[in-house]
């Protein structure tokens, strides 16, 4: 889909549709999701997630089919092509199955549910994410990307469907035997350790360390091999130490992401992540919450070292993002598409003699910075992704670079998810926040008060709750666990930058909400609130990812009041807080390391 097309569904006149959305349309035209939106003319005649699909699944008798993806995922249009705008394919979903499109940015519970089912039963995970459920939700079949017909020994979703179907049909034991595993465990995942005696913080924080030495990558840094995530979550914890060699490991990472394809060396930002071990060929969308943490990121490792090199790839970061994912509003969008012309990177790579001709007598230089070469080094012969082959001309080429830049503009376009969420919102916040306090811009503060005041305008209700997404209106969809700490961050962030006691004093209520709203009876934090759909079983995810996980961005904000307000309030909720969420970590030390920085931040207040 292109950005045309996105607005042109978004401003047509829904009211002399019929109820199905038919013949053009499926029912997901009547959705705000741009995600949703880009399968409203599939055959596949999706329903949205909802009481209503799950009445029709009872009353005909049929497994729900549930559909997981986000506007800017490659896997979820190639699947789309292969599968859900095929004629077949929407034969056998529209006939033996309730079909459910999701956008999980919308409904990150549901997504979460549905990615623990399909880790459980195939150790993996990602998106499309497709889940078959029974009408009252309960799970027994998950998995991702599969191509329509067998490939390279993948099965074919095709064959699966009918599959899964006859077992409907014919084997509903087999499906309750499923169903009932696949809850059980996933329940016993949802299980609140016993805790026995205060997990020795010192132990976990030493674990969390070798892990992390362990899977570092000495040759081109960053950790793990491919793909290869930012994990601003690592970096920060890692500059948060007193080990010299400990904070050298993510600052070499930083260094490293700069030069290569993940990072746009024409336009700015950084891509999701790197498909291969050496940050060279990247994963082409562009998500708001990866620019907001790397800047971030690099703003601390800035803070610490004083070296501009980091001030600068903060600077890149932010003043994408002002360009290009901002809303009028004032508020920020999702992302950039991976994909453009139907291929993926389609606007981001060059040819060696498309260089040549643009640039002149200029292009041999800029070729031997930035890798350039005849054979290419993408999945397209001769084909190019920019990378920093030389470190020191780059400075020399900004008058190339803005030239292939302004090439490179004329190109279609990547779509742009221009649905605004509350949390990512506060995770720019709270990096244009940080970035102002450490360099006195006020371009950068002046944007993230704009962004907060529209969350306060346009993302709650009269009520004081949170929502969690809006596209040219707000969601019903109330706000999870993170849009709360997220958002509670951004404001602490002003505050510390500004130190208007209104700042403090919405940031304080925002943790006020989040404990009255996703604490449950057993003492856990879950995702979605008291007063939010109850799914068939509420997870209490506590691990981070490429973002820290809700429940820690709620205990690192309380820890942060503690040391803000040093009010009896705050200090008691913190300990009982980090105190229920610390035996978590136990297992896997390494998953938890916002939480871990959130203790350290603790002990010191305490002690200090």
């Amino acid at each position: 889909m292109t950005n045309h097309e996105l607005h042109t569904l978004l401003a047509l006149d829904r009211s002399t549709l019929p109820e199905d959305g038919r013949p053009e349309f499926n029912r997901l035209i009547f959705s705000r999701s741009p995600y949703l939106l880009q399968h409203s003319r599939n055959p596949v005649d999706w329903r949205e997630w909802g009481p209503t699909a799950q009445e029709e699944a009872r009353q005909r008798n049929l497994p729900l089919f549930v559909s997981i993806g986000y506007a800017t995922c490659h896997w979820c249009h190639v699947m789309a092509h292969e599968s859900f705008e095929d004629e077949e394919v929407a034969d056998i979903l529209n006939h033996a199955f309730v079909p459910v499109k999701v956008d999980r940015e919308e409904r990150p519970d549901l997504d979460e549910f549905c990615m623990a089912a399909c880790q459980t039963l195939t150790n993996s995970g990602g998106w499309p994410l497709n889940c078959f459920l029974k009408p009252d939700g309960t799970p027994f079949y998950a998995l991702t990307y599969l191509p329509k017909e067998p490939r390279r020994g993948m099965p074919g979703f095709l064959e699966l469907l009918e599959n899964i179907a006859r077992v409907w049909q014919h084997k509903q034991d087999a499906v309750e035997r499923n169903a009932q595993s696949l809850m059980e465990a996933l329940g016993q995942m949802a299980t609140v350790p016993q805790v026995t005696a205060t997990p020795n913080l010192q132990k976990l924080a030493d674990t969390a360390l070798a892990t992390l030495r362990k899977i570092h990558d000495p040759q081109y840094q960053g950790f793990g091999k491919a793909p290869k995530f930012p994990m601003p979550p690592y970096l920060l914890f890692l500059l948060g130490r007193d080990n010299r060699a400990e904070q050298e490991l993510a600052l070499g990472a930083l260094q490293a992401m700069r030069q290569g394809g993940i990072w746009d060396q024409l336009g700015g930002g950084i891509h999701r992540y790197s498909t291969d071990q050496r940050w060279l060929v990247p994963h082409f969308e562009k998500m708001l919450y990866d620019q907001a943490l790397v800047a971030y990121t690099a703003l601390e490792a800035y803070a610490l070292t004083k070296e501009n090199r980091y001030l600068e790839m903060a600077d890149n970061l932010l003043e994408f993002v002002l360009a290009e994912l901002t809303a009028p509003e004032g508020g920020f969008y999702c992302g950039l598409d991976a994909d453009s012309e139907g291929r993926e990177g389609a606007c981001y790579v060059w040819e060696k003699q498309e260089i040549e001709q643009i640039l002149g007598d200029e292009a041999a230089l800029f070729c031997s910075q930035y890798g350039v070469t005849e054979q290419g080094n993408f999945e397209e012969p001769g084909k190019n992704v920019l990378f920093q082959a030389n470190s020191n001309q780059a400075a020399e080429l900004k008058e190339a670079q803005e030239k292939l830049l302004a090439v490179r503009n004329q190109r279609q376009q990547p779509l742009r998810d221009i649905k605004i969420l509350s949390g990512w919102n506060g995770l720019m916040v709270a990096a244009l926040a940080r970035g102002a306090a450490l360099t006195g811009n006020q371009r950068w503060l002046e944007a993230a008060r704009r962004a907060a005041a529209f969350i306060s305008s346009s993302l709650t209700r009269a009520d004081g709750r949170l929502l969690r997404s809006w596209c040219g209106t707000p969601s019903t969809i109330p706000g999870f666990l993170e849009d709360y700490g997220f958002l509670g961050w951004g404001y602490l962030e002003l505050y510390k930058a500004g130190e208007d006691t209104a700042d403090l004093q919405t940031a304080e209520k925002l943790c006020k909400d989040a404990l009255r709203l996703f604490r449950s009876d057993d003492g856990r934090l879950v995702t979605a609130g008291i007063d939010q759909e109850q799914l068939p079983l509420a997870l209490s995810d506590n691990h981070d990812g490429v973002i820290p996980s809700g429940p820690a961005a709620l205990a690192m904000n309380l820890v942060t009041l503690v040391r803000l307000t040093d009010k009896t309030e705050w200090k008691n909720t913190a300990e009982e807080v980090l105190v229920g969420l610390l035996p978590s970590l136990t297992r896997q030390p390494v998953s938890g390391l916002w939480l871990l920085a959130a203790q350290r931040l603790w002990q010191s207040s305490t002690q200090g």
